[in-house]
This record gives C-alpha cells, sequence and structure tokens, in this order.
C-alpha cells in the first residue's frame, strides 16, 4: 500500500536484507541499524548534518547516535498499529548509505547490536504496570507485553507470561541482538570466555546461553529469519 508520498509497505526483515543497495544495514531486534566509521566528532557531525537534509527524513526517523568514533544510525516504523520496517525505512537506508559513501566515511556492520531486557512474570499485567511507572515506559504498539523507551534511548522490556513458578531458573535475561552473519561468531567467543551452550533448538533465530553460575542470555538473529524476538 502506498500513500502517494511514500512508500509504506510492510517488509520483513529478510527482504529488506534482500534489497540491493542496503549492504552496510543489518536488521535487529529494535529496527535496521548501521553503523559508520567517522573518526571524529567533527566528521560525524558532516554525516549527521548530510542525513538531516536527505528525503525521507523526519517523522521521528532515523534514530542517530553520534559518538567521537562513529554514528550509529536506526531506521524503524512506529505507529498505533505497527512496530517494524517499511519500503519508505529502506529507500532511507539506501539514501543514508549514498550519502556516506559520497562522503567517504566506510560502514562497519560488525558493530552493530541491540539489546532487550526480558522478564519472566506470573502477574503479567501488574509487573508490566510497575515497569511501566518505573521506567517511564510505554506500550508498544498492538504488545501490551512490551513496554519501550517513548525518547527511544533505553533497551525495551518484554515480558514472558509464565503459567507457574520457576524455581530452578532465573527470572530475568538479556536478549542480545546481533547480525545475523555474526551471531555464531559471538556465541562462540561466550562460550570461550566461560559461558555454556543452554540450547540451540530454535537456532538460527536463536540460542540460548549461560554464564558459569547458569544466568541465561538469548543471542537472537531474528534480522534473518524474521522472527520476531527469542522463545523462552
Amino acid at each position: 500500500m502506498t500513500d502517494g508520498e511514500g512508500k509504506t509497505e510492510r517488509i520483513r526483515p529478510q527482504q529488506f536484507h534482500e534489497t540491493a543497495g542496503l549492504e552496510d544495514w543489518r536488521v535487529l531486534g529494535e529496527g535496521a541499524c548501521a553503523y559508520f566509521r567517522t573518526g571524529s566528532l567533527a566528521a560525524g557531525a558532516e554525516l549527521v548534518r548530510a542525513i538531516s537534509e536527505l528525503p525521507g527524513v523526519g517523522d521521528g526517523r532515523p534514530d542517530v547516535d553520534l559518538r567521537f568514533q562513529g554514528v550509529t544510525v536506526r531506521l524503524i516504523t512506529i505507529a498505533g498499529d505497527y512496530y517494524g520496517l517499511t519500503e519508505d525505512d529502506a529507500e532511507l537506508a539506501r539514501r543514508i548509505s549514498e550519502m556516506a559513501r559520497t562522503l567517504r566515511i566506510p560502514a562497519d556492520p560488525s558493530a552493530v547490536q541491540t539489546v532487550q531486557v526480558t522478564v519472566d512474570a506470573l502477574a503479567g499485567p501488574e509487573v508490566v504496570a510497575f515497569w511501566r511507572a518505573l521506567l517511564g515506559y510505554e506500550d508498544r504498539a498492538n504488545s501490551p507485553e512490551d513496554l519501550i523507551d517513548p525518547r527511544r534511548r533505553g533497551a525495551p522490556f518484554y515480558f514472558q507470561q509464565m503459567d507457574e513458578p520457576r524455581p530452578q531458573r532465573n527470572r530475568v535475561h538479556v536478549d542480545v541482538w546481533v547480525p545475523y552473519d555474526l551471531a555464531e561468531k559471538r556465541i562462540a567467543a561466550a562460550i570461550a570466555a566461560g559461558g555454556r551452550l543452554v540450547t540451540d533448538a530454535h537456532a538460527p533465530s536463536h540460542w540460548v546461553l549461560a554464564d558459569p553460575e547458569g544466568n541465561e542470555a538469548c543471542v537472537g538473529a531474528a534480522g534473518w529469519t524474521g522472527r520476531a524476538r527469542p522463545a523462552p
């Protein structure tokens, strides 16, 4: 569907990755991300200024993080009934990459990741209400089990419904979303650092790891498979 001003058709992560001109980008748990190595604040500021002047910028897009060594750009469409990617996002991503190449600023897809905190809850609505108030977060569109930062700075929180207590397993864990082509390397590094693989039954969507004391974390690569988030 289009509105005459943009290509608003919703697209899946795999469609995004299969689109020509988007090789700099990786779809993670919270949208499409790219990292551009600038080497200085001045070069980064120049890139941000150039991005701000591109067609398609506006209405909350893109999210830009400027640091001394580089610039991280994130694209995601957040609407009352949708939280994901559209053709508009893909087109703007292509233009941003073209601008970076014009400025001779290289992209480094291996430098992007997003983090999500997952809480297992028996009394879901009550637990969500507490964290919503404490964090100053808001509900995600059509997803009462998700809270997101309205300023899009902090990690999202996901509340996973439990049917019964889980006394032998931690009830809070971290989901780390990495580029789909770097997931196995990240997992190997975590295991080499003393972790262990709990299960790879859901691979290549995600893997469950544990630290030496049994605290769990999920490594997600949903950007390729299109899955929304790690399962329990």
